[in-house]
């Protein structure tokens, strides 16, 4: 693989006005399409094949208004006034004949026929029901309902309109989001000492996102796309891209520090940083298109526009990189006597100037050696320092750090999971402010009433009956607050019965009842003739949670038999790859621990800006598991094959370890430090949904760089020493040679054969 790539970093320097013009092409067809085609961001959540999808199938055929999204409109009355006094009942009355002639509005359930009035008469809910989802929905049509209710506010009613039709929003980046950008390219111009270099990276990041977000925004128009997997797609796509980016041209500037010309640098650079580079976008894309397995849609789409994305970061730091160093030229290169030149110096294996002629003069060769050693020990950077520390004591430092992270991790024994409700809302939105008032005034079950369609064995009147029945069955259920009248098709013999629970959409309580319904459902069947099933969005948000909780193992043992497969073909060792997949464990369950802490805890929630503490978003886990996979592996790529490639040239383990890290250390830190920074800035979002994943991600990335890579890796590998490196022979034998380091591109060509001089005479005659 590092020789193709060698060849191709070559080819795109040598034709890189081609590559720039081919990749400028790119991104502005897909640009063009989207403002073709346009796009449109769809936030339902379905689950096929379940119990919920399939009667909200079959209920939308008698019932499209119950089945489709609705909203809600809450009145309360000023201190001291009821909703029933004759000005205020008027105004109501005029703000739902206005709804009801608002855009596809199907029905509307005045407070007096739903019974939501409270005991006190200061409250009233009124309902209104969509015959399409939330995600059909035309532009404005909430607008129109909000607008509404003027003649309800005129008449001295305060009013809020919520309900399932409000769902999270597109994310639309702010300066607070923007600043992981501003702070990256602080880190990179601190790690180069150039501006040139440091703004490369952003260069072709912004070029692979902008590509990305284009594309994924223009298919948006014909599949599923929600505002979540552009958001995921816009954190990976700035993450990866700046951080490929940089891999690639830290050794490209270390080698023509040393002296290589640029063009020779550039193929090296991607043959070898690139190749590794290639393997770390390889794992997180295969992780991503693992979410297929879930056999969700929403979650299928997500990872594959986060997968699409970082493809799009790898191809580009493999060819549009090299091509803008063909343009750069040799100005990339560190001044004569920086730091960067200085470091570039450690890396090759040089002593200061003045250090060896010293040791020379000493009596012996022992001397001597010592002498370079010190002096080298002197021009060593912090990553070494940083690993002969943490070598001198191994197994105290794995003791340690192990016990760190599983301390971290202990909240995660706690973790609930659902989807998100107008509940975890910003504070002083429309659809917050209903939440919390009917939570308030009614109780939480009426922000997510249960749907229950019931099928009856026969029409007209006998069929009604039987659903009589079945609402009185259901209202004999522990943890059932009311039960509507039953909505009933006398063609088809279905009904639909509105239950509402005690507990709110996330409450346990509330999955306990669909739990009890479905459990009762053949016990229902037998006395009242009827077949009964839960809908609604909050069973379907039930269903959800579930099927995502039973694939968290079945996924995650997926992800660490990759982890183990992988590493085992690049490093060829049993030790690193074992210890690598139990690193990755720790830091995905300290992120699970910090997660449950924050937002389920209330651990540092108002300083974070969590509207609300509860359940953890249901696909959080899955989604983190497969980002963080992919990212723990470029740290763990980068770092040992640099202590690889010093083992395999020196055959030391202990100074492998320690000027490994040293190689290394400074690129994985700002690699990580760029990564932490541009999931942080997305915590600062309101998003629901975005900011715990973000979170989870920002934390992730910090734990497994700097406590699982830069202290416990090498700490392992001191403590095992040359049994780090060691792979049965027969095992050897049978597994390819990836060359993910690139030594086949440090050997020399090989020489052809003599001809005869028989032959040489033959062809000259």
């Amino acid at each position: 693989m590092a020789t193709w790539l060698y060849r191709l970093g070559l080819g795109a320097y040598r034709r890189r006005r081609l590559v720039l013009a081919a990749w400028l092409a790119v991104l502005a067809g897909a640009v063009c399409a989207l403002v073709v085609v346009g796009g449109k961001l769809d936030n339902e959540f379905t689950i096929p094949g379940s119990e919920s999808q399939q009667a909200q199938d079959t209920m939308a055929e008698d019932f499209p208004a119950a089945a489709g999204t609705s909203a809600q409109i809450v009145f309360t009355a000023p201190d001291g006034a009821k909703v029933t006094d004759p000005q205020a009942a008027q105004g109501i009355q005029r703000t739902l004949t206005a709804a009801q002639d608002a855009p596809q509005v199907a029905a509307v359930i005045p407070p007096d026929k739903a019974g939501t009035v409270t005991p006190d008469g200061r409250t009233a809910l009124a309902q209104v029901n969509y015959d399409v989802s939330r995600s059909d929905l035309d532009d404005g049509a909430l607008d129109s309902l909000e607008e509404t209710t003027k003649a309800a506010e005129e008449a001295g009613l305060e009013v809020s309109v919520g309900g399932q039709a409000y769902g999270n929003g597109v994310l639309t980046p702010s300066v607070l989001e923007l600043l992981g950008v501003v702070v990256a390219l602080a880190v990179l111009a601190i790690t180069f000492g150039s501006l040139l270099a440091a703004g490369m990276p952003l260069l072709t990041a912004f070029v692979g996102v902008g590509t990305g977000l284009a594309g994924l925004l223009a298919v948006s128009s014909g599949v599923t796309v929600s505002s979540t997997a552009l958001s995921l797609a816009l954190m990976l796509g700035l993450a990866v891209g700046i951080d490929y980016a940089l891999f690639v041209l830290s050794r490209h500037r270390t080698q023509l520090a040393q002296g290589m010309e640029p063009r020779e640098s550039a193929g090296r650079a991607v043959g070898t940083a690139g190749s590794a580079v290639v393997f770390a976008g390889t794992t997180v894309v295969i992780a991503l298109v693992g979410l297929l397995v879930v056999r969700i849609p929403f979650l299928t789409v997500m990872g594959l526009s986060a997968a699409a994305t970082v493809l799009i970061a790898v191809l580009v730091a493999v060819t549009l990189l090299p091509a803008l160093f063909g343009l750069a030229g040799a100005r990339l290169a560190p001044r004569p006597g920086s730091r960067a030149a200085r470091r570039a110096a450690v890396a090759a294996g040089e002593v200061p100037a003045g250090s060896t002629e010293k040791a020379t003069e000493k009596a012996t060769e022992e001397v001597a050696e010592e002498a370079t050693e010190k002096a080298a020990a002197k021009a060593s950077v912090m990553g070494q320092r940083w690993a002969r520390l943490v070598s001198r004591r191994p197994l105290l430092v794995v003791v340690g750090t192990v016990a760190a992270l599983v301390t971290l991790a202990l909240p995660a024994a706690d973790l609930r999971l659902a989807l998100p409700d107008n509940g975890t809302a910003a504070h002083g939105t429309s659809q917050r402010e209903t939440y919390d008032t009917v939570d308030e005034a009614f109780g939480p079950g009426f922000n997510g009433p249960l749907l229950v369609l019931a099928e009856a064995d026969a029409q007209g009147q006998a069929g009604q009956q039987q659903a009589a029945a079945v609402a009185g069955r259901l209202q004999e259920l522990p943890g059932v607050v009311k039960v509507g009248q039953p909505q009933y098709a006398p063609e088809s013999g279905r009904a639909v019965i509105q239950v509402v629970p005690e507990g709110g959409p996330q409450d346990e309580s509330t999955q306990d009842l669909v739990d009890a319904i479905r459990g009762d459902a053949a016990v229902i069947e037998r006395e009242t003739g009827a077949a009964v099933s839960v809908t609604g969005t909050t069973a379907i948000g039930i269903d959800v949670s579930d099927r995502l909780t039973a694939s968290l193992l079945p996924f995650a043992a997926v992800v660490v038999g990759l982890c183990l497969i992988l590493l085992l073909l690049v490093f060829r060792s049993l030790v690193v790859p074992v210890k690598a997949t139990v690193g990755f464990l720790l830091s995905v369950a300290a992120s699970f621990g910090a997660v449950v802490a924050v937002f389920q805890w209330g651990w540092l929630a108002d300083a974070l800006g969590v509207a609300r503490t509860g359940p953890v978003v249901s696909f959080l886990p899955i989604v983190l598991m497969a980002v963080l996979f992919g990212l723990a592996m470029d740290y763990e790529v980068f770092l040992v094959s640099s202590m690889r490639e010093e083992w395999v040239r020196t055959g030391r383990a202990r100074d492998a370890v320690i000027d490994g890290a040293g190689h290394a250390s400074r690129v994985v830190t700002a690699a990580a430090l760029i990564m932490f920074f541009v999931f942080a800035s997305f915590v600062t979002t309101e998003d629901a949904i975005v900011k715990p994943i973000a979170f989870s991600l920002a934390f992730g990335v910090l734990v497994d760089a700097f406590v699982v890579r830069m202290t416990l890796v090498p700490a392992v590998l001191a403590m095992v020493g040359r049994g780090a490196w060691w792979l049965p022979r027969g095992l050897d034998r049978l597994l390819p040679d990836l060359d993910i380091e690139g030594a086949r591109l440090h050997e020399p060509p090989r020489a052809e054969p003599a001809r005869p001089l028989t032959e040489i005479n033959a062809s000259s005659g």
